[in-house]
């Protein structure tokens, strides 16, 4: 394909799904159009110097325009605010109801726990599917680098995870037997479901 718009529709076609989507996961719906948009301009320019595989050098130019555009003050908890927002429909589908509320609550209250690399290495790996050495080139690391820092958020997480269920533990010391035997049944379930984030390769 020479033609440079074809190549450039091509790319476009194929990445930008992905392209605005890690860039919701990190901002408002009207500012991750605008980096979408801005990330693609500056493909554009550089067409002739794209790497392959491109995705990771499109999601490295997002993360970039994205930083420039925040300070680094509440950037984790907006990652996991994002994260929240964003999964809502599909686990309400994907999970049974009560499971998904329970286990949301507690998943989410562990991402909020850990520093916002943490977050961001695992949704690379976990939501878009980017093996290590593309994703520490969104991250601006080396694929060494990179895994360990997946590894230890993974441990974080999982640690995080366990901790949870026993912190809520006492709070519902008080309730009634039916209610606190329930609650007990359900925490191993909740684990599992909230260890996959943590687990996924």
């Amino acid at each position: 394909m020479d033609d440079p718009e074809e190549r450039f529709t091509a790319l476009y076609d194929r990445h930008y799904r992905a392209v605005l989507g890690y860039a919701l996961l990190r901002a408002e719906h009207g500012v991750a159009e605008d980096v979408c948009s801005e990330t693609f301009l500056v493909a554009w320019r550089r067409l002739d110097e794209l790497p392959e595989p491109v995705l990771p050098w499109l999601l490295g130019v997002s993360r970039n325009l994205l930083a420039k555009q925040r300070d680094s003050r509440g950037r984790r908890q907006a990652l996991v605010d994002r994260i929240a927002a964003l999964s809502n429909e599909r686990d309400t589908v994907a999970w049974d109801v009560a499971d998904h509320v329970v286990d949301r609550t507690t998943a989410l209250a562990a991402l909020a726990t850990l520093p916002e690399q943490d977050v961001e290495a695992m949704a690379l790996a976990s939501w878009h599917g980017l093996p290590p050495e593309q994703a520490a080139t969104v991250m601006g690391c080396s694929t060494r680098t990179y895994n360990v820092r997946l590894h230890r958020a993974r441990k974080r997480l999982s640690r995080a995870l366990r901790a949870e269920p026993a912190a809520g533990a006492g709070a519902g010391a008080g309730a009634g037997a039916g209610v606190g035997t329930s609650a007990r049944a359900r925490r191993p379930r909740t684990a599992e479901h909230g260890q996959r984030f943590a687990e996924e390769a």
